[in-house]
Parts: structure tokens; sequence; C-alpha cells
């Protein structure tokens, strides 16, 4: 008979997730991983991973009749035929949006880390401080020097290519070998960065092994190919997932039990121990109702479901949620501002080309209201762009034989494409709540999203447009062209906060190590503990602070003060 009872439970197998099981496990905790969706298995479950377009039945496109009956997933830029059974479907987990909101999920053993971007970049010290130097959200109760060593120790394992730049405003951390730029983008940038004083573009900092070492080899991983088909799942582990990495750790150690279909409805509170107990759960396929224990609780549900989960984990103690005597849970969500891209061409370098499809952009760290505030609007924006050729079989030629197929076997010109990546403001009006009235197939309340732009959004999505053409005009680009997509929040995938992290259990839900300040034995660190959003890719961190979380939790287990 399947066991009830475990030292550490562990809700979500993303990103966080996986790193949550693989450090309680390798520390000798019993541990628990439930996961809502169906069992994904590294290489055998990646049925697309080796297959060419004409291989696929709508020659790698979705077809019409998907895009009318799931809108919002079909918006998100790597839902295709390659990678659909990777993705939650409209119907198949609905919510309600109270402002427009598109809701990107992965419901599968190893979550979004199959389909995420891989990109990761550590936050500075300003970054820690801007919410307390600010006033534009609570203070951290931790800084860059606490998370440091944690960043060392995730960015190891996992495998960071990148280039070593002393940059204060984007610190270096431990990398393998970078990717190259371009004949264009190193024009680009050469020019750039002699321009500015307080800008500097560098090869972006991304999840994949360009030269693996002996610890990435003994996990089964090999050598990045430059295919870019990440989101298919790697063949090669070359990129970093729970699946090909954390997950099978946690397994070697004979003390991980995946329990995949398990949808968590809420956490337990036992009213006479005065302490959550465990997790109560709803098998996906049966809807039977099923209860499992431990010691202590990681919510790795991503930020939105965490949310979710504690609202719904409700008690005589917790009426509203789950430690939600300050009546907070849910609020203060915040995300990435995507919304602005540029476009531009580049005269010049038309003997020249590039190797393979590689897999991250060039990046530029904020430079606005670094160290202190200097603009009309809060915070700032990370800056990305890459330059290539078009052509290769989209060239405008009427007729076949000879001359078409010499016409699509050439290169177009170059082509340069920027975007920003812009921070958002925590505010009360931005939050998430339970449905009174709705309940999913799972009989778990829907949730409601109530989350929009604001007027500093719009200001620093004109600061990136004027300051990105101004950039681009400098590198030497003509033809420029901006765009704002106006997409609604959630299409950047991330999304954070509603159970931040704080120093008073009246402004926030965690202490300084992701544990819930009224539920000690709780943990968060997903992308729902994040009192601020940074500019950066936020993967890292919550990998770092989940490392960091289960070091504290363990520790205090031991010394008996949580049990």
């Amino acid at each position: 008979m399947e066991s009830n009872e475990y030292d550490a439970i562990v809700v979500g197998s993303g990103i966080s997730g996986g790193w949550a099981a693989k450090e309680l496990c390798e520390k000798g905790l019993k541990t628990l991983v439930l996961e809502r969706g169906r069992d994904v298995q590294h290489l055998k479950d990646y049925p697309t991973m080796t297959a060419s377009p004409w291989e696929m039945p709508h020659h790698n496109q979705i077809p019409k009749a998907d895009k009318l009956q799931n809108p919002v997933v079909n918006r998100c830029y790597a839902y295709k035929e390659d990678t659909a059974h990777f993705f939650v479907k409209d119907s198949e987990h609905p919510y309600v949006q109270e402002k427009p909101f598109d809701w990107v999920r992965g419901y599968q053993l190893g979550g979004k880390s199959l389909i995420w971007a891989r990109q990761t970049q550590r936050w500075s010290k300003y970054d820690f401080e801007g919410p307390g130097r600010d006033g534009f959200a609570v203070d951290w109760p931790i800084q860059y020097e606490d998370v440091a060593p944690w960043y060392s120790h995730v960015e190891r394992f996992v495998g960071i290519s990148g280039s070593y730049e002393g940059l204060d405003t984007l610190p270096d951390g431990e990398f393998l070998k970078a990717w190259e730029m371009n004949c264009v983008e190193n024009e680009l940038k050469d020019r750039v960065n002699a321009h500015y004083k307080d800008r500097k573009f560098i090869i972006g900092r991304c999840a994949h092994l360009t030269s693996p070492k002996d610890e990435h080899l003994a996990q089964g991983r090999g050598q990045c190919m430059a295919r870019n088909q990440c989101y298919r799942g790697c063949p090669f582990g070359a990129y970093f997932s729970s699946n090909s990495s954390t997950l099978p750790c946690a397994a070697k150690t004979g003390n991980l039990t995946v329990r995949p279909d398990s949808v968590v409805h809420s956490v337990i509170w036992d009213e006479e121990k005065g302490k959550a107990t465990g997790v109560r759960v709803i098998d996906r396929i049966t809807k039977e109702e099923r209860e499992f224990f431990a010691k202590v609780i990681f919510l790795n549900a991503a930020a939105l479901n965490t949310n979710l989960i504690l609202l719904n984990s409700k008690s005589r103690r917790f009426p509203n949620g789950l430690g939600n005597d300050s009546g907070i849970l849910g609020k203060y969500i915040a995300f990435h501002n995507y919304r602005g891209t540029i476009a531009a061409n580049y005269e010049g370098f038309e003997d020249k080309y590039y190797f393979g499809r590689r897999p991250t952009a060039i990046m530029m760290p904020n430079f606005r209201n670094v160290k202190k505030q200097e603009m009309e609007f809060l915070r700032g924006y990370m800056t990305f762009y890459s330059a290539g050729r078009a052509g290769f079989g989209h060239a405008a030629t009427d007729g076949f034989g000879a001359d078409f197929k010499a016409a699509n076997s050439e290169p177009g010109p170059w082509g340069v494409y920027m975007m920003i990546q812009a921070e958002t403001i925590p505010k009360l009006s931005n939050q998430v709540s339970l449905s009174p009235d709705q309940t999913d197939p799972w009989g778990v309340p829907l949730l409601q999203i109530d989350v929009s732009y604001d007027d500093n959004d719009e200001k620093i999505l004109q600061d990136f447009f004027e300051q990105g053409e101004e950039m681009l005009k400098v590198g030497g680009c003509t033809n420029i062209r901006k765009s704002d997509s106006k997409q609604a929040p959630g299409l950047d995938i991330h999304e954070m906060g509603g159970v931040r992290m704080g120093r008073d259990p009246e402004t926030s839900l965690l202490n300084g190590f992701n544990q819930m300040h009224l539920a000690p034995n709780v943990f968060v660190t997903d992308g729902a503990c994040m009192t601020s959003t940074g500019t950066q890719n936020p993967s890292i961190t919550y990998m770092a602070l989940t490392a960091r979380a289960v070091d504290y939790a363990v520790k205090e287990l031991k010394k008996g003060t949580i049990s």
C-alpha cells in the first residue's frame, strides 16, 4: 500500500520543486513530490525531440480549430505543434479574468522546466535594496550577500554559459564557456558600449551546457548542439530541466517518491496541534481524495497556483487562507512588461554568416534608477537584442525550378530585433482571489485574476522606445520600427508575488528563509515568494532561494524548532 507519511512534501515538480526535491532527498529526508499533471520521463516522453517539420501532421503549425478553442495558450511564443503536449489547454484548467490575463501553464512532471526560455541572470545588490530604498514595496528581508553563495551552488550544478564582465549591476556567476556574438552584434555592441558610460551590451547567460563538466556528465547530460528546439525536450539533456537533472539526482538517493496526477486541494491545518500537517490531494483521473502528511511542506506549484492552494487552505484558525491573518495573501502580484519591441535593418556584412541557432540573445543590464531614483518612473528594464539574416526558404520568387531553388538557398539582409523586459511595481490592486461560486473539475475554486498595467508601466515603455531607438542609431541601424504589442499581462510567464517575503507578518507572509510567519513548517520558494520582480529573468533566483530554504529547514528540523 502507498504510504501517506513522509519527512517532506514538495508540491510541484518544476524548476523550484525539482530543486527542493533534490536538496531534501540528498539531506536524507524521505520526500514526496506531488505533480498535478501526467508523468513525463526524460527522453522517453519527448515525442517530437528529433522530428522534422515535414514529419508532423501540420508541419509544426497549430490548426485553426485549436487556435479558436484555445486562444490564450495560442498566444504563447513557444506553443506549436511540436510542443503543444507540454502546455495546458484553456479548457483544461479554466480561470476567471477580472481583467485580461494570459495564464500560460505546463502541467506534467517537470512543469515549465521543459518549456522555459532558460535565461539566467543573478540579481544585484541594487535589486534587493530597491524596494526599501525607493518605498514601492516592503523591504526585502535578505540582501545579495545572503543569496550569492546559493547562486554559486545552483549555477555549478545547472551549468550556466556566460562571460565574466565585472558589472555590479549584473554580478558574475559560475560560468561555462560563453556563446559567441555574430559580426553585426559585435559591431552594435562595440559602438554602443563606447558611446554610453552607464550601459554595456554583453552576451546572454543561459542554462545550456556549452562545455559540460564531470558533474554534468554524471547527470547523464551532454553538450548543447545549438539546435534551438529546446521546448520539445532536449535529447542531450543539454539545457537544464527537472526531468534531466534534479529529479533523477533526487531519485538516486532512494528517498524520492513521485506521485503524478495529484491535484493539491489545500494544506491541512491541525487545529489541536496548531500546525500544518500535510496536504489534501484530488486524483486528477479518478477524482478520489487522499491526504498525505509530512513534517515540512514546500509549495512550488508556480506563483499563481501556490496562491490558489494557500487561499483554499481554510480552517477555523485561518478562515481566509493559511497564514493570512494580515489579509494580504494573493495581493501585490507583479510580473515583467514585455510589450515593447524594436526592429531595424543593418547594411553591410553580406559576406558573413554565423553558426547554428544560438539559444540566447545579447543583453544589457538595467541602467535606470539603479542606485537612486532618477526618472519619472520607478525602477527600470533590461534590454535584449539579436541580429540575424532573413531568407533561406522565404524568398518571394514566382515559379519553380532552378531559379526558385537558388533564391531560397541564399540568406537575405541583416535584421536586428530588440525587446524590453521591464520591472513592474507590486500593487495592492493587482491580486488573485477564489471564485465564490465556480469550481474546476476537481472541486477546487477557480482562480480570479485581477492584474493590469499602470501609468508607471507606460512610462517605462516609452523610455525604452526612446532609448532603444537612440542606441540602435548609435549602433548603425537603419529603418528602425517600434512596436507595442499591447499584450495582456501573463505572456511574460514571469508572474510573481502574492505570498511575499518580508520582515513583518502584518505586511508579508514569509520570513527571510521563505518560511511562513504563521505556519513555520511551510515554505514557499517559487515565484509567489517574490517581494519585487527585478528586471532579470527570475528562475535562477527561485533555484537559489529554494536551495537556501531547504538548508535552513533541515537544520531547523534537526534542532526541533519545526516538526
